[in-house]
């Protein structure tokens, strides 16, 4: 599905394209009778440089600015309604743009005619981008009914809630737009209960099914008794892109968990592989990157002063390289001061702890104030960091808590921070335990991730710095 799923991605920006040149076009021809109260003349038209850069440049501009609030992802996903009001805040803010960039400048001796050309170019743009938009889902939708667009999924469990929910997948199919691949059982005990619903294989085999399949849905339909395999089963789809959907009991429905997207087909949880909304992805990573680039260019004398500290203290080396797991399981450089004495692990990766020998009298001094992971800025520019997320792990630690807590496989679903709500709420870890303990928090920012809580991190960040109370 995902090579179609591009397909429409391509159509809708092609049509979004079109609706804002017809938009352009329909627009000046307004503004020059009404504002400028010209003659129309199509001639005059042609040869007006701001009517022909606005017909080359503004449709460009606006399926930019679609593709930066993500209304291109999984577009075969979105619902009719839910894409009539996001395209008229899209609708709304880019005018705007344009109004305060562009046409505040136009010579009126009557401000209404300012609230006309404003209202005009909304109510033109939108009404055609949105009617498009619609007519393109109308359509997707209407042949995932027909079948000939469909989702590959399949379907985990091995009890009589799993095949209940394929009865109502083939009472309804046209709800769902699924291509059921099989069943994945829990456990190599389980047995095929329906001919028509292959087993391919167990739990264990999940994440290079899903790979092997290109899934982009998994139902997880397993009994109250069976619900120690969801934790597994979310934990091994981790770092994949899928859509994880459960089929509730009595209890997630009491508690208000449940999602209906469609009123006829069965009620489920969703679980998102993402939780920030992609204009909240692209926004955190200009800031990253802006923040970042700022630091790197207003710090510099702090930077020469502590190499010069650091190699008059003991002439050993200014940074310290050491290797991190990040985003997806990739493993990076991650850049420090040195703090420690050289060679300070000569038995193997060890943790530090308030009263670590290895720590060199100016290293406290760093580590107090976190000066030493000032170099990390250059991780954040080049993307393998942000400014706000989980603090990057060793490996040989990520293997020691992964044998306590398989969750930690979490913290590989987005890039490793400077600083984090584990970091604010919890502090350094001096063991794996309080590693562990610290995870929690960290899981807790994964799930529930958006600018608004990346900005409280960094406030809590920030005072904690002033304080002093960085290790």
């Amino acid at each position: 599905m995902s090579r179609k799923g591009n397909v429409n991605s391509a159509f809708f920006k092609v049509l979004d394209w079109l609706a804002a040149w017809v938009a352009w076009l329909i627009f000046f021809i307004f503004r020059r009778s009404y504002v400028d109260n010209y003659t129309f003349e199509f001639t005059q038209l042609l040869s007006d440089k701001n009517f022909n850069l606005g017909l080359l440049l503004l449709p460009l501009a606006w399926v930019l600015w679609y593709s930066f609030t993500g209304q291109y992802y999984k577009s075969y996903r979105q619902s009719r309604l839910k894409t009539i009001f996001r395209t008229f805040w899209q609708s709304l803010l880019g005018v705007l743009a344009i109004f305060f960039i562009l046409l505040l400048d136009d010579n009126v001796t009557i401000y209404t005619k300012y609230y006309a050309t404003f209202s005009f170019l909304l109510i033109v743009h939108f009404s055609l981008t949105v009617i498009s938009r619609v007519i393109m889902l109308t359509i997707i939708k209407d042949r995932m009914a027909k079948g000939e667009i469909l989702v590959n999924a399949i379907i985990v469990g091995s009890s009589f809630k799993a095949y209940q929910f394929f009865e109502e997948f083939k009472t309804n199919p046209q709800v769902y737009g699924y291509n059921i691949k099989g069943l994945v059982v829990l456990d190599d005990k389980s047995k095929q209960l329906r001919e028509e619903l292959p087993v391919l294989g167990n739990v264990n085999q999940l994440e290079a099914i899903c790979e092997e399949l290109n899934i982009e849905d998994v139902i997880i339909a397993v009994e109250q008794k069976e619900h120690t395999f969801i934790n597994r089963i979310i934990i091994s789809l981790s770092l994949r892109k899928v859509f994880i959907r459960i089929i509730p009991d009595l209890y997630d429905i009491l508690s208000g968990s449940v999602s209906m997207s469609e009123v006829v087909g069965a009620p489920l949880i969703d679980i998102y592989p993402d939780a920030m909304q992609p204009w909240q992805q692209h926004t955190k990573r200009i800031l990253d990157a802006s923040v970042a680039m700022l630091a790197i260019v207003l710090l510099i004398p702090i930077f020469f002063l502590v190499a010069v500290l650091i190699k008059a203290s003991d002439g050993g080396s200014i940074i310290y390289f050491q290797r991190r797991v990040g985003l997806g399981g990739m493993p990076f450089r991650l850049y420090k001061f040195r703090s420690m004495s050289d060679n300070a692990e000569p038995n193997g990766p060890a943790l530090s702890s308030d009263h670590d020998e290895r720590i060199t009298p100016l290293g406290k001094v760093m580590r107090k104030w976190r000066i030493d992971e000032l170099p990390q800025f250059w991780n954040v520019l080049k993307g393998e960091m942000s400014l706000i997320g989980p603090r990057p792990e060793r490996e040989h630690f990520i293997q020691e808590m992964s044998e306590i807590a398989p969750q930690v496989k979490h913290l590989q679903r987005v890039k490793p921070g400077l600083t984090s709500l584990g970091m604010v709420k919890y502090g350094y870890a001096q063991n794996v335990e309080e590693m562990i303990e610290r995870l929690k928090y960290d899981i807790i920012y994964i799930e529930k991730r958006s600018l608004g809580l990346d900005f409280k991190v960094f406030l809590y960040t920030i005072v904690t710095l002033l304080r002093g109370r960085g290790k």
